[in-house]
């Protein structure tokens, strides 16, 4: 009797930890990407900074794995964004550059973002912070997936009040709106209200991982810092040895932080993956407003490595390796396909350009990039620069592009001018082994140059090229709405 008994309780408690395993395996994992707007490769401590403390992102990579081979698909705001939330270089979907308060354009209602796609798979969906693909209402995130959003919906410089008025000459930015869904709650955003976005989007982020940590979530926490101008809130104000700029990276810093630690005291953090980088590289002319881009050359703006090169720190506990540094390469056009695999969701209808490289993302032995080359575009469709998918060969073509050619940035958030230079052939650099892009190469290897300029016809021919005045056959439309009455945003 008794004997019968114990194998009865046995019994019963094995089903019942199958049934938990079996809950554990059908639950997919969250998933937290936190995007920080023209940070610097060299502005975090556990990427050489020296002046800026950011124990809590050191502290993720240590608990994760550092990457020091990502980059995004283009050095400006809106087209890296997109290329990060629909898995495509930008350009093939309409979408160059930074889009502006007059702009009519945003994401199509055609393209399958991140959000969508996680909601397909029954997630609950949030966003804080900076959107900036199309501001106006069918362009906002609430009608691409999200099911709550907070934030401005384009750069926080955007508005009459920033003390720079030279780069953007005779633009005349309206007030600046802080959107709560598809409302504006705020109409003007004042200076002293931006010293409230770090803390404003970060609370926002904390509350939405407690209200869903019983179902599986994706957060969206794209920072309107560092760009300019630059905010902190008192706590932070003037407390930095790398000075205004410090205080706004260390405010990140403790935003990353606080959403450890909601993700930690929600016991969700062992199911979550997160995610840390940024848009593009530091806005060099800025100077002491601006980050550095450490050992690599140039910065925002251009398709030198400062540019498109960025931090990127993933943490999912049992997964990603703890503790690792890897040189893998990939870029944000991966992410989409990778999160997708790695939770079970169905890939967008459209062709996308990324690829899954989740055996990257988890060390997985032998992961090699399933991409042969990847592309950069800048400006209004001009295709710079190619380079191998194992990111060694990098080929600059012929194109102008804006330097500070050695002097130093500006002041107190005033910037100083760019000079322009010509590169007038095509020129190769070994990244392996000058990351720095100090020599060019391409006498040494001619075939490398010829494969890569191969590969570069085949996106002219696809996305086609305005430096080589070619049209594309295989891009999409952005969406579009009427010109809006004068006065309106």
């Amino acid at each position: 009797m008794v004997r019968s008994l114990v194998f009865a309780l046995v019994v019963v408690f094995a089903v019942g930890a199958l049934k938990a395993n079996a809950d554990v395996t059908r639950r997919p994992p969250n998933v937290v990407i936190i995007f920080a707007d023209d940070l610097g490769y060299g502005d975090l401590g556990c990427y050489g900074a020296t002046k800026i403390k950011t124990p809590s992102l050191d502290r993720l990579a240590r608990e994760g794995t550092r990457f020091t081979n990502f980059h995004v698909s283009q050095p400006v705001c809106s087209a890296s964004r997109t290329a990060l939330l629909t898995g495509c270089y930008s350009n093939r979907l309409g979408i160059n550059g930074a889009l502006g308060p007059q702009a009519n354009i945003g994401i199509s209602d055609q393209e399958t973002t991140l959000a969508q796609m996680l909601k397909a798979r029954s997630y609950a969906t949030g966003m804080a912070g900076k959107w900036h693909l199309g501001h106006r209402p069918p362009f906002l995130p609430t009608r691409h997936g999200f099911d709550e959003y907070l934030g401005l919906p384009y750069s926080n410089d955007m508005w009459p009040f920033h003390p720079d008025q030279t780069p953007r000459g005779n633009v005349n930015f309206p007030k600046l709106p802080l959107i709560e869904g598809e409302k504006a709650i705020d109409a003007d955003v004042t200076a002293e209200d931006q010293t409230q976005l770090t803390k404003r989007y970060t609370e926002r982020a904390v509350d939405f991982i407690k209200k869903h940590k019983s179902e599986p979530f994706f957060f969206y926490l794209a920072h309107s810092m560092p760009h300019v101008p630059l905010f902190t809130s008192e706590r932070f104000r003037g407390k930095s040895a790398g000075g205004t700029y410090g205080d706004v990276i260390e405010e990140i810093d403790w935003s990353v932080g606080e959403v450890m630690k909601a993700l930690h005291e929600s016991g969700v953090e062992d199911n979550t993956l997160i995610i840390f980088t940024s848009d593009n590289g530091p806005w060099l002319s800025y100077g002491t407003h601006a980050g550095t881009a450490g050992v690599l050359r140039e910065g925002k703006g251009t398709c030198w490595e400062g540019g498109i090169r960025t931090p990127f720190i993933a943490r999912f506990p049992g997964k990603i390796p703890s503790g690792k540094v890897s040189d893998a390469m990939f870029m944000s056009i991966d992410i989409l396909p990778t999160i997708a695999k790695l939770t079970g969701s169905v890939l967008p209808r459209q062709a996308i350009d990324g690829m899954d490289v989740g055996p990257i993302l988890l060390s997985k032995p032998g992961a090699k990039n399933p991409h042969t080359v990847y592309y950069w575009y800048y400006e209004q469709n001009q295709l710079q620069a190619v380079s191998s998918g194992d990111g060694r060969w990098k080929l600059q073509l012929p194109h102008e592009y804006r330097t500070l050619d050695g002097k130093p940035g500006g002041d107190g958030g005033k910037p100083v001018r760019y000079v322009n230079k010509v590169i007038e052939e095509p020129e190769l650099y070994d990244l392996t082994n000058d990351i720095g892009e100090t020599k060019n190469v391409a006498t040494e290897h001619p075939e490398v140059v010829h494969n890569l300029l191969a590969e570069a016809e085949k996106a002219r021919a696809e996305m086609g090229d305005s430096l080589t005045k070619r049209t594309g056959s295989k891009t999409r439309p952005s969406g579009k709405v009427a010109a809006a009455p004068a006065g309106d945003r």
